[in-house]
């Protein structure tokens, strides 16, 4: 299946045009229809709809989307892409022609109750013989077709050749007795032949190819309905009789159009999948069985030739039963082989042993004798030798880690491969404890401690085609590194949209700032005693025309591992100074705030660079507040420290953000060179038991420490009435004023008599 899956119609409009059907069938049935209007009314719904469908399916692009996504999952690039392109563009004419196919098959049946009885019949003719070259070109020419096996070959000719006889044989005991028009001889032996061949196609492929089943089936439905038609007209059948086309051609146009989305979205074949045996072998005999014992019932013996004609099924079936025998005796005997060649894996190192390589491919034969079980990629990180005493001791902890019945073996340079028969819970669990082993130190070179970082992706094996499996762990594994490393992540389907948007950010991102596509938006804060505005922050807004609005939060992770975060953070105090220096020129004194990482303030440059922003806009340095995040100081304090001192030296104003109130908390505030100390609103709610409010405590830390409290994150007038009773002297939150642009920002400045303070 494609990254984004195939466009998923609605099942509405299938369920009223089957609903419809079936009511105008019915009312064909009872006479209060005439018949060829019956069959009209009960397929133009459905044959219309199939019609839109495929014409959609043949008109439309590859969408930028899909593109980006199968670059995600390794599919696109090199000469995969235009593999791809060749692909899409069969794809196309493909449903092209089944749309015309299909168009044809309903207009034949459409024009009925508009023709006179003696010209239906050639109309029908022309039809079935316009849409039986179209189905068969489609067919043909479906994305996935390989060549078939002389054995694969062999078995479908039996089944057709069996399932052929037995429609045959109930044609020619079902049809009146007496003289066979021409006509009805042609398209009764000739749609015979095509069903069965149709129908064997579609139960061989059901499980490998299942769009392509489906339009095998499409099309048998299809071209059997048309056939009945000719049947029926050729016998003069009543009109109450032609409701019969109905159903098979109706069902046709809406199978064809599933299988087709299917097919046009890029399935891939499901390799070793095996035929389906029940329906090849039963059904033959069940059709002969069934139309000996209708016959019976109604004539009561049977010709020597109608007799000769149903014991010829027989041989066909008995090969066909015997083909049968032998392919489960060749699939019996290839997995025992797999099966002794994957113990040979396993159990080839020993417990303690280091573990076999293997090759892509090798995996992927591997995959299917674990079908319950889950598949874990393991990749390091840092930078070992191949062949290294480390690389050779992380495999044998994996080893030690698993179970005695567990693959594990090495893919790549630095990475493993771990197969479990563990469900995917118990997968998860082993997959943290490889990761507890794998951190513990090495000896390396020369007595120095080596320490290994790993990246963990599991997915499921059950039910899915191994080459998928494959791509499933490998996508969880880079998400892994993404969000950090030493992490285990598990493969679902939101996955791949996480994977393709970070790539789409990494890809536009580069730029941004140059095209002019980042923003500022503005949240103003306000002192609480009488709520006039006192100052603004700063948030960064990225436009981008394709993505979207994107906020920091999903923006500085990509900036940080693209080293872009000099960049947009200097372009965020830039843009500060000089709207600071706007509202300035009109007499408001603001202060405005900007967020900066541990990793921008360890920039030897930044405090020079703030000074520079600050002369350049002829900013007082007391106006402009830097602000840093508590939880991001820990790793970092010592840098932070020193920095936040230098812009204090320079007349800058520091602030600590998101800060948390834990003991750890509590004692860090006494070294960090700050004036402001932002709190989140859950400070300012009562305590556990009655007890005052955690704000009580840190405002009277802070105001023996010199430092005023903002609370942040205002919603409710309770909040804002609870952080002013405990002596917060600032506040922010959308109870105060939401984030809007600089232009908006001044209008709501204009609302107050007087400039801010």
């Amino acid at each position: 299946m494609p990254p984004t899956g195939p466009r998923r119609w609605p099942l509405l409009p299938d369920f009223a045009a089957s609903l419809s059907g079936a009511l105008f069938l019915l009312a064909g049935i009872a006479g209060l229809v005439p018949g060829p209007a019956a069959a009209a009314l009960a397929v133009a719904g459905g044959s219309a709809l199939a019609c839109v469908r495929l014409a959609w399916l043949a008109g439309v692009p590859p969408t930028p989307a899909a593109t980006r996504h199968e670059r995600a999952v390794g599919w696109a690039g090199g000469s995969a892409t235009g593999r791809r392109a060749r692909r899409v563009a069969l794809s196309r004419r493909v449903a092209a022609i089944l749309d015309a196919a299909v168009l044809v098959a309903g207009l034949t049946v459409a024009v009925l109750p508009l023709s006179d009885r003696a010209h239906r019949l050639p109309v029908a003719l022309v039809g079935l013989g316009l849409a039986t070259p179209l189905y068969a070109t489609a067919l043909f020419r479906l994305p996935g077709r390989s060549r078939l096996a002389c054995r694969e070959r062999l078995r479908r000719a039996v089944d057709a050749l069996a399932l052929g006889v037995s429609l045959a044989f109930a044609g020619w005991v079902l049809l009146p007795a007496g003289p066979v028009p021409p006509a009805g001889l042609v398209a009764s032996v000739g749609g015979a032949a095509t069903l069965a061949v149709l129908v064997t196609a579609a139960l061989a492929e059901r499980r490998r190819r299942p769009g392509a089943a489906r339009c095998h089936a499409g099309a048998g439905l299809t071209l059997g309905g048309l056939a009945l038609l000719v049947v029926l007209l050729a016998y003069d059948a009543p009109d109450r009789a032609l409701s019969a086309v109905a159903p098979p051609v109706l069902a046709g146009a809406l199978l064809t159009a599933a299988g087709a989305r299917r097919t046009s979205a890029g399935e891939r074949p499901h390799r070793g999948a095996a035929p389906a045996a029940w329906p090849r072998l039963t059904a033959p005999a069940g059709i002969a069985a069934l139309a000996a014992g209708v016959h019976l019932g109604t004539v009561g013996e049977f010709t020597p030739a109608a007799m000769a004609l149903g014991l010829s099924i027989i041989p066909p079936i008995m090969v066909s039963e015997l083909l049968a025998a032998a392919d489960q005796r060749h699939r019996v005997e290839r997995l025992a082989a797999s099966e002794e060649w994957l113990r040979r894996l396993v159990g080839g190192g020993g417990d303690a042993g280091e573990p076999a390589p293997l090759t892509r491919a090798e995996l992927v034969r591997a995959l299917p004798l674990r079908s319950g079980g889950a598949l874990l990629l393991v990749d390091l990180h840092d930078d070992l030798a191949p062949a290294g005493p480390v690389l050779a001791e992380v495999g044998r902890r994996l080893r030690a880690g698993c179970g005695a019945h567990d693959l594990v073996a090495r893919v790549g340079d630095a990475g493993f491969a771990v197969l479990t028969d563990l469900g995917p819970v118990p997968a998860y669990a082993l997959g943290h404890r490889l990761l507890a082993a794998l951190a513990e130190p090495y000896p390396g070179p020369g007595g120095i401690m080596v320490h290994v970082r790993a990246s963990i992706g599991l997915a499921e094996t059950t039910g899915g085609d191994p080459e998928d499996v494959l791509r499933q762990a490998d996508l969880a594994r880079r998400r892994a590194v993404q969000l950090g490393r030493d992490r285990v992540e598990w493969y679902d389907a939101y996955l791949e949209e996480q994977l393709v948007r970070r790539l789409d950010l990494e890809r536009e991102l580069p730029g941004a700032v140059a095209r002019g596509e980042l923003d500022l938006v503005y949240q103003p804060v306000v002192a609480l005693a009488d709520r006039l505005p006192v100052g603004t922050e700063a948030l960064l807004r990225w436009r981008s025309p394709a993505l979207g609005t994107v906020l920091p939060a999903e923006l500085l992770p990509v900036a940080a591992d693209l080293d872009l975060l000099g960049e947009v953070g200097w372009w965020v105090v830039d843009r500060a100074c000089r709207q600071l220096a706007s509202w300035s020129e009109g007499g408001r004194e603001l202060w405005m705030a900007v967020n900066v990482t541990p990793r921008e303030l360890a920039a030897t440059d930044f405090v020079a660079r703030t000074a520079t922003a600050l002369a350049a806009y002829d900013v007082p340095p007391e106006r402009l507040v830097v602000e840093v995040a508590e939880p991001a100081v820990g790793p970092e304090l010592p840098t932070v420290v020193a920095r936040l001192a230098g812009l204090r030296s320079l007349g800058v104003r520091t602030a600590l953000d998101d800060f948390r109130a834990e003991h750890a908390s509590l004692a860090q505030l006494r070294r960090l060179p700050i004036d402001l100390l932002k709190v989140g609103p859950h400070l300012v709610a009562p305590g556990a038991d009655g007890q005052r409010p955690l704000i009580d405590v840190v405002a009277n830390l802070g105001s023996r420490l010199g430092v005023e409290l903002v609370v942040e994150g205002l919603e409710s007038d309770g909040q804002v009435a609870g952080a002013r009773r405990a002596g917060c002297r600032y506040g922010q939150g959308f109870a105060l004023a939401r984030p809007a642009t600089a232009e908006r920002v001044e209008a709501w400045f204009e609302e107050f008599p007087s400039p801010s303070r």
